[in-house]
């Protein structure tokens, strides 16, 4: 009986011995492959931390320059070099509106010019005819005079031909651009001759040589005192058509619209309408 209790102890003795190295071996085990999975796990922890530093120092990086370039816009926002070129092109815009009222004054003087040319040609023309016409009954009273003085009677010159003689003086004056003096011829005609056929185209001519001196007022004034006398004179055309002239030059633009449409209106055939057309549709272009 005691012989069977200790081959027991002893069987349960060895298997005891062979289990405990096992067991120590197994846990061993387990423990390196446990730290090899940690140390797995440290490096690439540490991997993806090293990779999400250099993200992070790419946008800070990224951020900083952006920064820099805000900063360098705000200062040309806000420094002289943006000023200066807001001021130069602010300056270009000024230059192209002068540009364009430098053109609409050249156009402007160009239809001006070619408005006196018309009407200069044409008054031209209307006082040779009437020179013409003067000349002729000249002609005939100094037939009529040589044939008084064959028969006895005065060889004085008659009033007739001074007054011709005192108006084609002024009308030369005013030909030969010599205004001032044809001024002063004019007005000693009119004065010394009030009653003259010729007083029409004497007040016209003073009228036109008070422009040509560029005292508009006055030959404003010299023009309106010529249509209100003689209306249906041949003449009244013309002289509307230089009273819109120095409305225009007085700046009196509304007046002169209104004196060029009554032109149109009242003389539709006459020589210097059409000029007075292109004038007018000038003046409507100019706002």
């Amino acid at each position: 009986m005691q012989a069977s209790n200790l081959r027991s102890a002893i069987l349960m003795a060895l298997a005891m011995g062979l289990t405990v190295p096992a067991v120590s071996h197994a846990a061993l085990f387990d423990d390196g492959e446990a730290r090899k999975r940690i140390l797995e796990l440290e490096n690439k922890q540490t991997s993806e931390h090293d990779a999400q530093q250099k993200a992070i120092s790419d946008l800070t990086r990224t951020q900083q320059s952006l920064d820099k370039r805000v900063q360098s816009l705000e200062a040309m926002i806000n420094g002289k070099g943006l000023l200066d070129m807001q001021n130069q092109l602010e300056q270009i815009r000024q230059d192209v509106a002068q540009l364009k009222g430098d053109l609409e004054v050249v156009n402007h003087q160009l239809e001006d010019m070619r408005t006196k040319q018309n009407a200069q040609y044409t008054d031209l023309d209307t006082r040779v005819k009437g020179l013409e016409s003067l000349a002729q009954q000249v002609t005939g009273q100094l037939g009529s005079g040589a044939a008084q003085s064959a028969n006895g009677g005065d060889a004085k010159p008659d009033a007739s031909q001074q007054e011709a003689r005192a108006f084609s003086e002024a009308e030369s004056l005013n030909q030969a651009g010599k205004y001032k003096e044809a001024f002063t011829a004019y007005d000693n005609f009119l004065k010394t001759y009030a009653g003259s056929k010729l007083a029409p185209d004497a007040l016209y001519g003073m009228g036109y040589a008070q422009f040509a001196l560029k005292s508009y007022k006055s030959s404003v004034a010299t023009q309106q005192k010529f249509l209100d006398s003689y209306a249906s004179h041949p003449l009244a055309p013309n002289a509307m058509l230089s009273l819109a002239n120095s409305q225009i030059q007085l700046g009196q633009i509304p007046a002169a619209k209104k004196t060029l449409k009554d032109l149109i209106a009242a003389h539709p055939s006459a020589e210097v309408t059409p000029s007075a057309q292109k004038r007018l549709k000038v003046l409507e272009s100019i706002k």
